[in-house]
């Protein structure tokens, strides 16, 4: 066998290793958190906040326009709507 071969065979058996122990540990973490959560009653809504991961919090926007037809209300943000698009927006200010 040549020595590249060996190699190879190391690197295999290493990955399993690797999976192996990796899996291992997951299963250990998974155990102890679920232990935790029981020992002091932690509930999901306490442990993942609604914007997780996005690094950002949104918080409501007053709406800044009215529709004095509809009382459709505006924002100022994204796309306008068609009854103020293209028109004088201090028109539709609410004061």
């Amino acid at each position: 066998m040549s020595k590249y071969e060996d190699l190879v065979k190391q690197r295999e058996a290493l990955d399993r290793q690797i999976k192996e122990m990796h899996h291992r540990d997951k299963t250990e973490a998974i155990e102890k958190i679920k232990s935790l959560i029981q020992l002091h009653n932690i509930t999901a809504a306490e442990v993942f906040t609604r914007n997780m991961g996005s690094g950002q919090s949104y918080r409501k926007v007053p709406p800044k326009y009215r529709n004095p037809q509809t009382d459709e209300l505006w924002t100022g943000r994204g796309k306008a709507p068609l009854w103020i698009a293209g028109k004088d927006r201090e028109l539709f200010l609410i004061k």
